[in-house]
């Protein structure tokens, strides 16, 4: 993904303001888009787009494919005809810096099905046709998705592991029983990502008409409890009984002193290579239908990942294995040309990561927050970077910078000081201008480090399985003086 000289913001969609608890794909997204316009931006970051489950993780979701329900948005129903404007909840009460999840589920779901009922019964012949060709062309992806929705549904919520063994283990007959009995719900979750994917590729559209690439994260894990492990067990590391034998993670590190216990499932590396890793291919060219540019979560785990035994209660007791990334790599681009590809290359990184990454050319990532330790030496000062990387300020992983330059030990800033004249009165927007100012292709800032809020702006907290993804900007905290500073740093540093 090697580019001219670039910037733009990290946001994710649940993060954008809004009437109804959540970020959506309406007009708010539209608005963002003319607001990076101003700015001189080129890029929108945002985290994976998919059907969040259990702790709202947008790294822990339904299908690999699937957009999320969630991130629909109702005033567009209204204005099809599928939605009346007196059923739009006006009157509902929620925080406005933060998403409840399980109070925007309740209330959208219910709204979610009037505009399905609707559509099942709306005669505009275009729309049909619509319908049709999306499921059509999704249906690698899409039906298998669908029945394990309507299946889950059937089943109070419970996971496909706890479903009867028929129905777990997909016998034919079974499930063609269920898939008569399903019907018109597996018919709802159909309307829902046709609905999904058309809202959202209208966003991307906007963005791409205004000169804006939208770089979207691919998890390299899928969740336990999702479609693609219960309709491809073959090609997970599962046992006779489909219990996973080892699971993923990650071992101490910056974050965690006992690792961090993922517990997604390891593939089976042996089976995707045996039909020439058709199910990642299909996966890649589906993102990039979605997004511009790809950026692989963990890409270190394509060269060798940590296998923890099924059951550890931490990540300490695993093992490296190698992976076979080059032969992954080597598939996806015989089939896709040259997909446009980011390397989140962090954690524990060893010459197998750096020449796997280098030799597809592939861009890493350069975390400021990283760099300014005055103990050890580190590969994330700006004099060390080489052209074709990402710079950050933060990640969705991170501390705000603000938080992260209070909590900072005396020699640490005194060495930022040192290095780079750290404005004390404003040290956020110190940071920005190193990565605006520094040698590499793309530099990138997560939007509560372009409003310079505190750690309680933070998105996520590796390790910690709830109470995160949930923070939300206001409306009017995002002001035109902060497209104006924004559009002077880029052109200054020749990122327009």
């Amino acid at each position: 993904m090697k580019s001219v000289r670039s910037s733009g913001i990290l946001l994710h969609i649940t993060s954008l303001p809004g009437p109804y608890g959540i970020g959506t794909l309406g007009k708010e997204a539209f608005d963002f888009v003319d607001f990076l316009v101003s700015a001189g931006q080129k890029i929108w970051q945002i985290l994976p787009l998919g059907h969040t489950g259990y702790g709202d993780s947008p790294y822990q979701c339904f299908s690999a494919f699937a957009g999320n329900p969630l991130l629909i948005d109702l005033d567009k129903l209204q204005a099809e005809g599928l939605l009346s404007s007196n059923e739009l909840p006006n009157t509902i009460e929620h925080n406005l810096d933060e998403v409840d999840f399980g109070m925007v589920y309740t209330y959208k779901y219910p709204l979610l099905r009037k505009a399905y009922e609707r559509f099942k019964t709306n005669n505009n012949r275009v729309k049909q046709m619509q319908h049709e060709n999306f499921v059509a062309k999704s249906k690698y992806w899409l039906e298998d998705y669908a029945f394990f929705m309507a299946i889950k549904n059937h089943y109070s919520g419970k996971a496909w592991t706890e479903w009867d063994a028929e129905v777990k283990k997909r016998d034919p007959k079974t499930l063609e029983e269920l898939k008569e009995k399903l019907s018109d719900e597996i018919g709802f979750y159909r309307f829902l990502q046709f609905v999904f994917f058309r809202q959202w590729l209208e966003v991307k559209a906007y963005a791409n008409l205004n000169d804006i690439k939208i770089i979207g994260d691919i998890p390299l894990y899928v969740a336990s409890d999702s479609a693609d492990t219960w309709s491809n067990p073959d090609i997970f590391d599962f046992d006779q009984d489909l219990n996973p034998i080892t699971v993923a993670g990650v071992p101490p590190d910056y974050f965690s002193e006992t690792g961090q216990l993922w517990g997604n499932p390891i593939y089976n590396w042996e089976a995707l290579k045996n039909d020439g890793f058709q199910w990642w291919v299909e996966r890649v060219k589906a993102n990039l239908v979605l997004y511009d540019v790809l950026r692989i979560d963990h890409f270190r785990g394509l060269a060798a990942y940590w296998a923890v035994p099924f059951g550890e209660p931490t990540a300490i007791k695993g093992e490296w294995i190698k992976a076979p990334g080059l032969e992954l790599l080597d598939a996806l681009y015989e089939a896709l040309g040259t997909p446009p590809i980011i390397a989140e290359d962090l954690g524990v990184i060893t010459p197998d990561v750096i020449e796997l990454r280098n030799g597809f050319g592939l861009p890493g990532m350069k975390i400021l927050q990283f760099a300014f330790d005055s103990v050890e030496e580190n590969d994330f000062m700006p004099h060390t970077f080489d052209k074709n990387c990402v710079v950050y300020t933060g990640t969705h992983d991170n501390d705000t910078t603000l938080g992260h330059y209070k909590l900072a030990k005396e020699a640490d800033r005194q060495l930022m000081k040192d290095y780079f004249s750290v404005d004390e009165s404003d040290p956020t927007w110190s940071f920005v201008r190193l990565a605006w100012s520094s040698v590499a292709a793309t530099a990138i800032a997560p939007m509560q480090d372009l409003l310079r809020l505190n750690s309680d702006a933070r998105m996520n907290f590796p390790g910690k399985p709830s109470g995160y993804w949930k923070w939300r900007y206001r409306k009017e905290m995002l002001k035109p003086c902060h497209a104006e500073e924004l559009l002077e740093i880029t052109k200054l540093y020749g990122r327009r």
